[in-house]
């Protein structure tokens, strides 16, 4: 069971802000250099846009392809930040799954994996969950997670259902955010509109970084009564994944 309490907050008297990065790093291979890890050009883009908490996802560990060492560690050593590992799979002498990274105390963590048809032989997909102390003393939890990739939404609807699931009766407030590799108004996006607030409507597009044509990395949150949305932006970032970084800030 997460650990939860009540809490309410009056958008009048809002002085805090939180930056929120979601970004699918492609285990720091950039798309143009596909022998090449560059994790230094994933640094900078957290570094520069003064991200508070980042979920990441398609993180390599002590995997063959990109090396010795926890991408997420590493990346969470170079900016100062907590970090959480969540291991979906294990891959190439090493693991694979999603992170967060957070300029805040990390008090718990858990990692809920996600169901699958065994008929799709999907890659197994998990959700990473921290419960955040903020500044003001309030706690959140942010979530990271990253669903089915394949065409069809099978999985990626069951998937986004135990999301809910595990979600729904948390009363703290939560953040989820992550590559849901499932467009707005897909039955996927739909479903998590019926409980999460997107910290944006009608969203840039996110894939292919070299003109994007749709948006499938989103930054969500519940309840409506606690964040208040300053910002929506993807960061035109090219080099680094082939996914655009999304930043949102908010306000509570």
């Amino acid at each position: 069971m997460l650990s939860q309490k009540a809490l309410t907050v009056n958008f009048e008297n809002a002085s805090h802000e939180l930056k929120v990065l979601s970004y699918n790093i492609h285990h720091a291979n950039p798309p143009m250099h596909k022998d090449r890890i560059d994790l230094s050009a994933i640094i900078q883009v957290i570094k520069d846009r003064n991200a508070d908490l980042v979920a990441l996802q398609e993180i390599d560990s002590n995997t063959d392809r990109s090396g010795l060492g926890n991408q997420a560690q590493q990346i969470g050593d170079a900016l100062g930040m907590q970090v959480f590992f969540g291991k979906a799979i294990d891959f190439q002498n090493g693991a694979y799954g999603v992170a967060i990274l957070s300029r805040f105390p990390i008090i718990e963590s858990k990692v809920y994996k996600l169901p699958s048809n065994s008929e799709t032989q999907g890659e197994p997909r998990v959700l990473a969950m921290s419960m955040i102390q903020l500044s003001d003393a309030h706690s959140i939890w942010f979530a990271s997670t990253h669903l089915d990739s394949q065409k069809e939404d099978t999985n990626r609807i069951l998937q986004i259902e135990e999301l809910l699931n595990i979600t729904k009766d948390i009363n703290l407030p939560v953040l989820v955010a992550g590559d849901f590799n499932a467009v707005a108004n897909s039955p996927v996006i739909d479903s998590l509109d019926n409980l999460f607030t997107r910290s944006c409507t009608s969203c840039p597009p996110t894939i292919p970084v070299q003109n994007p044509t749709k948006a499938i990395d989103f930054i969500a949150f519940k309840p409506q009564s606690f964040f208040k949305i300053k910002s929506h932006d993807v960061i035109d970032e090219k080099h680094a994944s082939d996914h655009l970084p999304v930043l949102a800030t908010f306000q509570w």
